[in-house]
């Protein structure tokens, strides 16, 4: 090929991803050793010869990849590839490479391939992580888990509607001739309310009003909502976490759909949903402690379902949620109504909303003045109850006792901002570990408000405070991800045993606590570390790249040792945060690498931003 040939093919190559990494003597070299294939639509596949394995780079047409059953896999058009999964795992290609529309393809022998992987480490992770997310994405199909799930699933496409000015009586004429048990309230369709069989049982009957109230009057203003695209999943948990029971589609603020909890328990995402409703219905302790035995079931099924570990720490902390609210509640039937208002806060791993097998208790009480010694009673009664009855559902009390039944932690709202306001003003070493801690808090239970702020008065005192931020920032950096020399892992050991890598508190929990101090930094209310990556990508606090590989491997940590979990619990060995490299394939190995080498990398960001250290 001489060069006339190759420009057209080198200016095509050099604006893809990962080849524009490369020098442009190596690019030029790949080029060269490009062949050209034309594929047509009445061929119908693509011949993927396993023997002479190559990267497919699409240059035009249109490409579906699909298992031997015809499951969808993957869609492939103009600069995207196909072909690398038989190269990196060195396995036989059994999938089917379907043809769309006629297109051109230049074939990457797999000799080069590999030297450009050896050579360049952004290739190599590139090609790596496309891998990880075909076989994640393959995972899924297989067991069609609600990850995959979408609301358009199971929404119905009728949507019965009525105007905010129309009569209760006009509304419920119109929900018994349609055996609804909730209308859509629009206003020049757009989407201005929600009544519910309960809105008429609760602010009309019980009231003693007449059908000629009208609807407006009655109905829920500014409903939580969800859009047609979100997953069956995210529909559970808005439902649960708001306790409601009918959450409408909006599509551009117009209502399209509505879902029940009903919908949600015919599909088959319920369980989460299921036990949650089971939790709400239970009315003593022994029968929560029944109930929570089937908690390591549910997180072992979505494991074995390859959920992503998102959203099975959601999942799982919205049970962790449900359970707490209802023991609550059974405590108060017994002591009576509170002396005064007060919030019921979750820290750490709950309060993140990541929790997984084996997560302990971090909880907390705002009340909202000073106690009398008889109120203080109370609340002591209310607290031991609940931590010692979580302690009997499975969630462990807090080695370090940070826990609502300790007096400490039963503080008034302006016993917080004194205690935040210590801790930000004289970051000695205790208040660096409490900041791991208490800053990562959300409401469980309560007066709201009491929360909100706390909140803003403590992001308020970070945001800015380059003192507090680098004391931070200097506590964090103290520890460092499992690499040694020759980037071989360092094992965690107790005594002469050899544990392993620890996936949480050097890897998962270095991550959380990286993104915490950009987000104290510039005071983003979000919790969740995922949540809070986008906050400051949205604000442009943090380098996007640093920001997307942040993402990539704390999802990637996360689920391998989650899957690890799962393979310990079915082989009933007790459930920890330690996986052995031998149990590793060299490209989950590599992987793992790469993902410890993000954090070592933004550990060093960390270092320049914060403390002005090269």
């Amino acid at each position: 090929m001489d060069n006339s040939e190759l420009q057209p093919i080198f200016d095509f190559m050099r604006k893809l991803a990962p080849f524009d990494s490369l020098q442009e003597q190596t690019l030029k070299q790949c080029c060269k050793v490009l062949t050209i294939a034309y594929y047509s639509q009445q061929q119908k596949l693509v011949h993927v010869d396993s023997n002479d394995p190559q990267l497919y780079i699409v240059r035009s047409g249109a490409f579906e990849v699909s298992t031997q059953e015809g499951e969808l896999i993957d869609r492939i058009g103009e600069g995207q590839y196909f072909g690398f999964s038989g190269i990196l795992s060195g396995e036989k290609v059994v999938n089917q490479v379907h043809i769309l529309e006629d297109g051109l393809v230049y074939h990457l022998p797999a000799v080069m391939f590999d030297q450009l992987r050896a050579n360049c480490h952004s290739f190599d992770r590139f090609f790596n992580q496309a891998f990880a997310k075909r076989l994640r994405n393959q995972g899924s199909l297989k067991h069609n888990h609600i990850s995959t799930a979408r609301i358009t699933n199971i929404m119905s496409r009728e949507l019965t509607t009525i105007t905010r000015d129309a009569t209760i009586h006009q509304a419920a004429l119109l929900m018994s001739e349609k055996r609804l048990s909730s209308l859509i309230v629009v206003n020049e369709d757009k989407l201005c309310g929600i009544l519910t069989d309960r809105d008429l049982r609760n602010r009309v009957l019980a009231k003693g009003l007449t059908g000629a109230l009208l609807v407006e009057q009655a109905m829920t203003e500014h409903p939580t909502t969800i859009k047609p695209e979100a997953l069956i999943f995210e529909a559970m948990l808005k439902m649960s976490e708001n306790n409601i029971h009918h959450l409408p589609v909006v599509k551009d603020n117009k209502p399209i759909a509505i879902i029940t909890s009903t919908d949600l328990i015919r599909s088959q995402s319920s369980q989460p949903l299921l036990l949650i409703g089971q939790i709400d219905r239970q009315n003593s302790l022994e029968s929560l402690i029944q109930v929570s035995q089937k908690i390591p079931d549910l997180l072992f099924n979505l494991i074995s379902s390859d959920a992503k570990a998102m959203e099975i720490g959601r999942v799982l902390t919205s049970v962790t949620d449900s359970l707490t609210r209802r023991l609550i509640a059974l405590r108060q039937e017994q002591l009576g109504p509170a002396p005064m208002t007060f919030c019921w806060l979750a820290f750490g791993s709950q309060g993140r909303q990541d929790q997984m097998a084996g997560s302990d208790q971090d909880n907390a009480l705002i009340l909202e003045r000073e106690a009398t010694k008889i109120e203080k009673d109370y609340f002591k009664q209310l607290s031991e109850y609940v931590c010692s009855a979580l302690n009997e559902c499975g969630f462990p009390f807090c080695p370090g006792n940070i826990m609502a039944q300790n007096p400490k932690w039963q503080l008034t709202l302006q016993q917080w901002l004194q205690a935040f306001s210590k801790w930000i003003k004289t970051p000695d070493p205790s208040a660096l570990l409490n900041a791991t801690i208490f800053f990562d808090m959300r409401p469980v239970f309560g007066n709201l408000s009491l929360f909100k702020q706390l909140q803003t008065t403590v992001l308020k005192n970070t945001k800015n405070n380059d003192i507090f931020i680098a004391a931070l920032s200097q506590n964090v950096l103290q520890s460092t991800p499992p690499l040694g020399f020759f980037r071989s892992f360092v094992l965690e050991r107790d005594g002469s045993e050899v544990k392993g890598i620890d996936l949480k508190h050097k890897g998962n929990a270095l991550i959380n606590d990286i993104v915490r101090i950009y987000a104290l930094s510039v005071g983003v209310e979000e919790v969740n570390t995922i949540k809070r990556i986008e906050a400051l990508i949205a604000l442009s606090a943090i380098d996007k790249d640093i920001a997307m590989n942040l993402l990539d491997s704390w999802e990637f940590i996360a689920h391998k040792r989650l899957t690890n979990q799962g393979q310990q619990f079915n082989n009933t060995q007790p459930v920890s945060n330690y996986i052995l490299p031998d149990s590793l394939s060299s490209l989950v190995r590599h992987q793992l690498k790469d993902a410890f080498k993000v954090i070592h990398e933004a550990q060093g960001t960390v270092k320049h931003k914060f403390l002005r250290q090269f």
